[in-house]
């Protein structure tokens, strides 16, 4: 029995026991070659020889030369996987070859397409991997008539933050492999990821032992530790490396900007991806939604905000740069963006254990809830909460804007902790132009952590603050509306009327988390799921995008085309089918507010609900708990102890 059914049907019982008895699935073999481990020391950055030109920093209000080089590459490969999921789509009275026959050598007119994956822990991880398994064309049964698989092909940017980054850096650590390959532990033996049954803080079954796992990761930091400025993030992202990148252990060689030279991404056949971190001041504790956004591409790491407008390259972070250059008597460091560490980073979510003390149920002690804020106010004080980037590559750099051109250290925390849980920042940049952006949230926004749109109103309102520097973002209303109008239960077009803004806005469809076969509402702080829920959750993720594999709405597969055509047809000035216009009317947001407090959110199935019995140690149960926060901190601070 196949993992992902074709159109109307909707995994039951009975197939989801076959699966987790691990029946075979297809895999292409082609693409489960792990990637390759550049750091010149292991996990602790080392000196090396600097190239003929030294590296510096570039302004941010361009393009990298790297990303300018290689969109051609991408925008090539993007046209076929285009082409064959609009042919299968088949809008009526709409010749989609034919159009896209006209707008394949015009690169202004084709469609350009971004994907962006929330965080939220592993629920935000496996609700995002159903997406991207109904989004690739890889999966079986994905390119059956009306299915989606081919969007991931056809996209050219992937942007991800916290959970989210944890499944695009893990699947691009290994060659860009499938959502369904991993599932099925078809990777080269031991090696295998996602053994999301173990606890985070004990270490993949496949992999070391307790005690050789604690003596790795330790190891490991020490080593780094001897020259550079270390912090919990170190552990954390050390710890995921495990589930993430290699089994065995860890990856503590593996870089993110080893992607750049990998095979098949470096000649565009796989999307641009994207992790998202926010700066964080020395002594802050609430993030502000001005705060300078980072991005790690494999190439750079930097941020398009005027607050500091620069990139410095990946690889050379670790280097003692100063006034946006490497000074002749400084060395180049390779090895600081261990890909561990550039996960760890868009994840570091201590903060937010911090932030959601108050959400603490009653059954917990008061004394336990004031020692465990104490506890994590000392670690924000003496800024051990943070990923620490230190030397600050920006050091002297821009420093008329530049707020931490003073500082020798840079300090980067979780890519959500702005509010701005889905990364659209990456995706808004007006160099990049993207056309349309299809958003996958699964943040814990209400007490039951489902999403009530918070995070895209986080976004609007950010782009209307000048830090923004011009990019532009749909008009959205408050996440009440969302939630009185039930924008939070089904798919939502923002920006539908290009006519109604000045500058060039993306068209956002903003597809919520929401159960349709399985309560995929886990805990953000769950450090274990057993593999029944992991692959429950998958497939519900992959019933959301499809909305039921178009049970919920038949005609869905079509507006999805329509989406992709809509800002490139305004642009080739191409008459909208009808059949557009028809699911414009249905899906796009008409300006509705209803700001009135609104009930308690607790949503229903929308199909038929998979039974997953629990098992010892899993996340199953644990919906948003404060509990869970507390038990897992306190675990991972004696661990630390």
């Amino acid at each position: 029995m196949k993992f992902l059914l074709s159109q109307g049907a909707l995994l039951n019982a009975s197939t989801l026991v076959s699966l987790v008895a691990g029946s075979p699935l297809e895999a292409n073999k082609d693409l489960v070659e792990r990637g390759t481990p550049q750091a010149p020391n292991g996990y602790a950055p080392a000196a090396v020889d600097c190239p003929s030109t030294r590296p510096s920093i570039r302004q941010g209000d361009t393009l990298s030369q790297n990303e300018v080089n290689w969109l051609p590459l991408r925008r090539n490969a993007t046209i076929p996987a285009m082409q064959d999921l609009l042919r299968r789509i088949d809008i009526p009275d709409f010749s989609s070859d034919e159009y896209m026959n006209q707008v394949r050598n015009n690169v202004s007119a084709l469609p350009n397409i971004g994907l962006a994956i929330s965080g939220g822990g592993y629920r935000a991880m496996l609700n995002g991997a159903g997406a991207l398994a109904a989004w690739d064309n890889r999966t079986t049964n994905a390119t059956g008539q009306g299915q989606l698989g081919g969007l991931l092909q056809a996209s050219t940017y992937l942007s991800a933050l916290s959970g989210g980054g944890w499944l695009v850096g893990s699947l691009y650590m290994n060659n860009f492999t499938t959502v369904e390959t991993t599932m099925n532990q078809q990777l080269p033996e031991p090696n295998n990821i996602w053994q999301t049954q173990n606890s985070i803080l004990a270490g993949p079954p496949d992999g070391p032992s307790f005690f050789d796992y604690y003596s790795n990761v330790f190891g490991s930091i020490e080593g780094k530790d001897v020259n550079y400025d270390t912090s919990i993030t170190d552990y954390w992202g050390r710890m995921l490396s495990f589930q993430l990148v290699n089994a065995v252990d860890g990856g503590p060689a593996y870089t993110f900007s080893s992607i750049a030279n990998d095979a098949e991404f470096s000649v565009g056949n796989a999307p641009l991806p994207l992790i998202v971190a926010d700066g964080r001041t020395p002594g802050e504790t609430l993030i502000p939604t001005n705060t300078t956004i980072f991005e790690f591409s494999p190439w750079e790491l930097g941020s398009f905000d005027q607050s500091l407008s620069g990139f410095v390259p990946l690889e050379f972070t670790g280097s003692n740069f100063s006034a946006g250059q490497l000074p002749q008597n400084e060395s180049c460091v390779r090895g600081f963006d261990n890909a561990g560490f550039v996960m760890g980073t868009s994840s570091s979510l201590f903060n937010q254990f911090l932030l959601q003390l108050d959400r603490a149920p009653q059954a917990i002690p008061d004394f336990l809830v004031s020692a465990v804020g104490s506890l994590l106010t000392g670690l924000g004080e003496d800024n051990n909460d943070i990923a620490d980037w230190t030397p600050n590559p920006f050091y002297g750099y821009n420093p008329s804007a530049n707020r931490g051109a003073n500082s020798r250290r840079l300090t980067l925390v979780d890519g959500g902790e702005d509010l701005q849980n889905v990364p659209y920042h990456p995706l808004i940049q007006n160099q990049r132009n993207v056309d349309v952006i299809f958003s996958i949230d699964s943040s814990a926004d209400t007490t039951s952590s489902w999403p009530d749109g918070a995070s895209i109103v986080a976004t609007y309102q950010r782009s209307l603050d000048p830090i923004a520097n011009g990019t532009s973002f749909p008009a959205v209303p408050d996440n009440k509306t969302f939630i009185n109008l039930g924008l939070q239960d089904r798919p939502t077009f923002f920006g539908c009327d290009s006519s109604n803004y000045t500058e060039p806005v993306p068209l956002v469809v903003y597809i919520p988390n929401h159960p349709y076969s399985y309560m995929s509402n886990l805990s953000t702080f769950a450090l274990s799921v057993n593999i029944s829920e992991r692959n429950a959750v998958i497939n519900n993720g992959y019933n959301v995008v499809t909305m039921g594999n178009g049970t919920r709405d038949t005609e869905w597969p079509i507006c999805m085309g329509c989406a992709i055509l809509q800002r490139s047809m305004e642009r080739t000035s191409t008459p909208i089918p009808e059949a557009c216009n028809q699911c414009f009317a249905r899906y796009c947001w008409d300006g509705t507010v209803n700001s009135t407090a609104p009930a308690p959110y607790e949503p229903t199935f929308v199909g038929q609900a998979i039974n997953v019995a629990d098992s010892a140690g899993n996340a199953a149960g644990l919906r948003g708990s404060g509990a869970v926060a507390l038990t897992v901190l306190v675990g991972f601070w004696i661990v630390l102890l």
